[in-house]
């Protein structure tokens, strides 16, 4: 939000300084050069002593008042003859200066002006030019004072613009506040702004998009919970008949079915406990307390069964202690190592480091690896590769979208790409606790 006031406030000065300029351009093509008409001003005491004073002179008397003028003036009068004159000046004043007007020359401090068109002052006087030198000519001055007026002007068009935008600006960070927040879990924060607020509206509909989806995730939750419950009912009536059913079993053939339909009994049993801890999780804060995070990776490693395929632990000497849920880390992790056991051919590794950014730890093994368009979608609940839809490797497609929640939870990011050894490479980065 600040970067956002911050860049309003630099479009506005630079709209204002744009527009400045424009205006100076503008009123040059309109109406001059600005500069030209300051310089006029600053030198009209001279100029009116040159027409009213010199030039009123009767006949044959020009040179010698114009000789007075020199005595007594600061500014330095020449006379010049036209060619001279003409080169003193850009082409675009010619027209003017033919005419007989007065022609400043701003960054000499200067002017110049012909005698008289008609020779009527002396002989030859329609043949030369006065030139007038050191004038009281300031127009850096005159500049900055109109540079001061525009930084006015911009300050008084700021002023209330910068107000305007910093309430706004505070109503947007309590309305992205809220938002982080409500991301964040809190699904009961809500942003109250006075109706007077201009964004008011946009508020209102954020608090009731942010009840719906409250709304909506408890009723979710409360759906899961029940029905998780209401079927365990049914799954012990069924464990208990068929324990009923089996002594009352006098064909193997018929011993077969029943073991069939227990383990079919069993892995409902597991789903139900699975949904039941992944809805816990969801409703119960974390516990954060300070664990040593390389002995809890060990002891995943350890509860593990270690026939084949071989498994590998490096653990970094710098990774020792850390602060966030053990229980839920050590579900997550536990959760990608068996599933690297289910794929792999010979080995899994699991590997663990502390860098400037937090902790990363690493699951991969060599097996068959993960197609690159299903990557994403193996985090989904209920989601299977087609080749793990049979009972040898058994599964949810929970156990993925548990870690990756717990991870979340913990601030933290779980990504899969290939691994050297060829198969899948889970990498978990878990934020500096």
């Amino acid at each position: 939000m600040n970067r956002l006031f911050r860049r309003f406030a630099v479009l506005v000065t630079l709209s204002i300084s744009v527009a400045a300029v424009i205006a100076y351009f503008a009123m040059s093509w309109l109406f001059g050069d600005p500069q030209e008409s300051i310089a006029r001003r600053q030198a009209a005491g001279q100029i009116f002593l040159l027409e009213q004073y010199v030039d009123q002179a009767p006949a044959d008397e020009w040179l010698g008042r114009l000789n007075k003028v020199r005595e007594v003036s600061d500014v330095r009068f020449d006379l010049l003859p036209l060619t001279a004159a003409r080169q003193l000046l850009p082409a675009s004043t010619h027209a003017a200066f033919e005419r007989g007007e007065v022609v400043i020359d701003v960054r000499h401090k200067a002017f110049l002006r012909r005698v008289d068109l008609m020779g009527e002052r002396y002989i030859g006087s329609n043949e030369e030019a006065i030139h007038a030198q050191d004038l009281p000519i300031d127009v850096g001055l005159a500049l900055k004072m109109e540079a001061v007026r525009y930084l006015i002007v911009a300050l008084v068009v700021l002023v209330p613009i910068a107000a305007w935008s910093r309430t706004h600006w505070r109503s947007l960070q309590k309305l992205a506040q809220m938002a982080d927040a409500f991301g964040q879990g809190q699904l009961s924060a809500r942003v109250h702004l006075p109706a007077s607020e201009a964004i008011h509206p946009l508020a209102e509909c954020f608090n009731h998009m942010a009840e719906r989806i409250e709304r909506l995730l408890d009723a979710q939750s409360s759906l899961l919970h029940s029905v998780s419950h209401e079927i365990r009912t049914p799954i012990a009536r069924l464990e208990f008949a068929l324990e009923l059913l089996r002594d009352a079993a006098q064909s193997p053939a018929l011993e077969d079915r029943i073991a069939a339909m227990e383990g079919d009994l069993h892995e409902l049993n597991q789903l139900v406990s699975e949904l039941l801890g992944m809805i816990r999780m969801g409703d119960q804060p974390l516990k954060r307390e300070r664990f040593d995070l390389a002995e809890t990776l060990r002891s995943v490693a350890d509860s593990l069964p270690h026939a084949a395929p071989a498994l590998d632990v490096l653990v970094a000497d710098n990774v020792d202690s850390y602060r966030g849920d053990r229980r839920l880390l050590l579900r997550a992790v536990c959760n990608l190592m068996r599933n690297a056991q289910k794929y792999a051919a010979t080995r899994v590794a699991l590997s663990a480091a502390r860098r400037l950014d937090g902790v990363r730890i690493v699951v991969e093994d060599d097996g068959p690896g993960i197609p690159e368009a299903e990557r994403e979608k193996i985090f989904d609940p209920f989601y299977r590769l087609d080749r793990s839809r049979d009972r040898s490797t058994g599964g949810f497609g929970l156990g993925l979208s548990i870690a990756r929640k717990a991870i979340e939870l913990h601030g933290g990011t779980i990504a899969v790409d290939s691994s050297p050894m060829g198969g899948a490479r889970f990498t978990i980065r878990l934020p500096t606790d």
